[in-house]
């Protein structure tokens, strides 16, 4: 073997395996995931029990452009869970992320919302103080009320 095909080999190997371990990080991270949601989806569907149990009546769900600017109208009926409206629980007891592109359709028109994962902690990431616990999160807003901006 000569010595200018092995770094070449070296090289391969070490692409190889670098693929090997993002596919198995991946991998973790989407099992991760998984466990995530199953373990919230029953706090979201016991949340929006709780309000239709305490007779606070939803409304019709608005979502915020990435601008900020404006709203537009979605599909969904439900409770906001945060002052800023960025999530809420719809009646199906789906979660929901009111952030969309914006376009003049949907201005015109409204906009369609798919539900999503729930996180365990809602605003992770975010600035100091907006991380909060979903289940914190959810009582808070059920201890709301009808007291909540809608």
């Amino acid at each position: 073997m000569s010595q200018e095909s092995e770094p070449s080999d070296a090289r391969a190997a070490r692409r190889q395996q670098a693929r090997e371990n993002a596919e198995y990080h991946r991998l973790a991270a989407e099992r991760a995931a998984q466990a995530e949601a199953r373990a919230t989806a029953p706090m979201v569907a016991a949340f929006a029990e709780a309000m239709r149990a305490a007779g606070i009546e939803p409304t019709r769900l608005r979502a915020m452009p990435y601008s900020g600017k404006g709203t537009l109208r979605t599909d969904v009926d439900g409770w906001y869970v945060r002052r800023d409206r960025r999530n809420a629980v719809g009646v199906d007891g789906r979660w929901y992320v009111l952030v969309a592109a914006p376009s003049l359709r949907g201005r015109l028109v409204g906009i369609h919302v798919d539900p999503s994962d729930a996180p365990m902690q809602v605003g992770a990431g975010g600035r100091d103080g907006d991380s909060v616990a979903l289940d914190v999160l959810l009582q808070l807003r059920l201890d709301a009320g009808s007291d909540f901006p809608s």
